[in-house]
Formats: structure tokens, sequence, C-alpha cells
């Protein structure tokens, strides 16, 4: 390949495009594109899932007993970057191999999905740190610890001037069922 004065070369890979010299003001100016035509190849022609693919997937989340928790089905999809820790391992690993168009049922349990109940993550408070309005089982609340995080809990019990906080997720314990359909890869 042929060497410019004044113009650094970058890449030890050639040029996939054409040099364009062009005079600017006295000097030469290189105009090219240094993007290489083999990885734009392989960007186009990827339709597998594998680690570090863009996904955009249709899911349906519902649980064993039938209740629907969750779908974005007939609206945006959903996309992640396979294996970064985005969605919970069960699905994720499941999402392998799978091609654009491929639908699948996965069935996630608590230890790969939100694990299981923490009983160390119930926690007991005076019913009157609580909104007025929250002060019932089963009320989401958000509080912020003292680094500024926030974090979901539930209301699980009142008993006269003690609520019971529940700091798990929602879904831990759950067993989780997805209909899932890859629609892109990139």
């Amino acid at each position: 390949m042929a060497r410019f004065p004044g113009i650094r070369h970058t890449t030890s890979q050639p040029l996939s495009f054409g040099l364009v010299l062009l005079p600017a003001l006295g000097s030469l100016c290189l105009l090219a594109a240094a993007v290489r035509a083999e990885d734009s190849e392989k960007k186009e022609e990827k339709t597998v899932v594998e680690a570090g693919s863009t996904v955009g997937l249709e899911y349906t989340l519902t649980l064993e007993d039938g209740t629907k928790v969750d779908s974005n089905v007939g609206g945006e999809a959903l996309s992640i970057e396979q294996g970064s820790g985005q969605i919970i391992p069960g699905l994720d690993k499941e999402l392998i191999g799978m091609k654009v168009g491929d639908a699948k049922k996965v069935k996630v349990t608590p230890d790969e999905g939100y694990g299981q109940v923490d009983p160390a993550a119930f926690h007991e408070v005076p019913v009157s740190e609580l909104p007025e309005d929250a002060r019932e089982p089963g009320m989401d609340l958000m509080a912020q610890d003292d680094q500024g995080r926030v974090q979901r809990l539930r209301v699980h019990k009142v008993e006269g001037e003690t609520a019971t906080l529940d700091f798990n997720h929602p879904l831990a314990g759950q067993t989780l069922l997805f209909d899932v359909k890859v629609l892109t890869v990139q």
C-alpha cells in the first residue's frame, strides 16, 4: 500500500476502498473508509445468536399457574446484548444458537431466574415509617439505601404497629415460562 508524507497509517490491514487524493490548501488530504469490507459482510450475514450479539426479541412471560406477567408482543422488540447479564441467566443461555425467526418455549427455574426467596430479605419497621396509603400487605414501594441506590420492596404483612417488608424480587421463588421469538440478530 502506498504511504504519503504527513499521513499516518493507522491500521495493518489494507483498506478495502480505493484511496482518493484531493488537493486541499496545497497539501494532500486522504479520504478513505476505514471499515474493512470483510467486517461489514460478517455483520450483515450474522443470523445466529452468539455471545456479544445484539438480539431483538419478542416475548411473553407467564408463571406456572398461567398468570401472564409481561409481554411485548405487538409492541417494540426487547433489545439485549447476548451474554452481558441484561436478562436472567436461564433465558440468556437458551437464546444461544437461535436464528432470526426462531421461536421457543423456555422454562426458567428460580435458581436461573430471580433466585429463591431469601428469608433474610424480610425486615420489620414501624408502620409509621410507611406512607399512609401503603400500609397494607401487597403494596409495592421504592426505598433508597444509604448509598443512594433505589430498591423495590413490598409490604409483606402488617401486625399492630409493625410492618414486615419484603426486599426479594417479586418473581423470586417462581418458575418462569417464556415464549420467545428472535426478531433480529446483529
